[in-house]
């Protein structure tokens, strides 16, 4: 099997390869993360993706490259990381009672072919109403601090959430099933399926 790298310092990202017992390892992309206003959110975080893809290329002669970029969309809101507490009670207040997206680009790259295949994985979102106490509990346990839109699926935001639609992974910031198709493309079948 082809050496795959992972090209990010995610926990999440890494714990679901590790989950579906992925042979990997990981080299963060350190890039700029800085695109048109223009620019759809699903543009954003393929063409992300794709830098981060790239970026991690350049100091390998071979092996298979993911890498991904994930962001929470709600009304026309791109919600990244919040900056803070504050940032973050927003978020969660925005998001109370309502339907948002988590939109991750996925690429997928041979480093010896050098051409990505970039995708957008889609998943709706429900939050239940909450009040500002819920929203406050939440808080103090502190796992909204490095997450888009400020909460963690896999986590006690679970809690916040009423149900979703489509992939779960991808909330949690990795689309499985279709990073698993993608793979395929690239000579790399998971289930071992020639």
């Amino acid at each position: 099997m082809k050496k795959i790298i992972l090209a990010s310092g995610s926990p999440r990202r890494k714990l679901l390869l590790q989950q579906i017992g992925v042979d990997f390892t990981s080299s963060p992309a350190n890039i700029e993360e800085d695109l048109p206003f223009s620019t759809t959110p699903a543009e954003w975080v393929q063409t992300i993706a794709v830098r981060k893809a790239r970026e991690v290329a350049r100091h390998l002669d071979q092996g298979v490259i993911i890498a991904a970029d994930t962001m929470v969309v709600w009304e026309g809101t791109i919600m990244g990381k919040p900056a803070g507490r504050e940032e973050a009670n927003w978020m969660l207040g925005c998001l109370s009672g309502q339907r948002h997206q988590v939109i991750t680009g996925l690429c997928v790259m041979d480093v010896e072919k050098n051409l990505p295949e970039v995708a957008a994985e889609h998943t709706a979102v429900f939050f239940r109403s909450l009040s500002a106490q819920e929203i406050n509990g939440y808080l103090d346990y502190n796992e909204w601090g490095d997450k888009a839109g400020s909460y963690a699926i896999q986590g006690r935001g679970a809690l916040l959430v009423d149900r979703i639609e489509g992939c779960y992974f991808n909330v949690v910031g990795l689309p499985l099933n279709r990073l698993h198709l993608m793979l395929r493309k690239q000579g790399v079948d998971l289930l071992g399926v020639n």
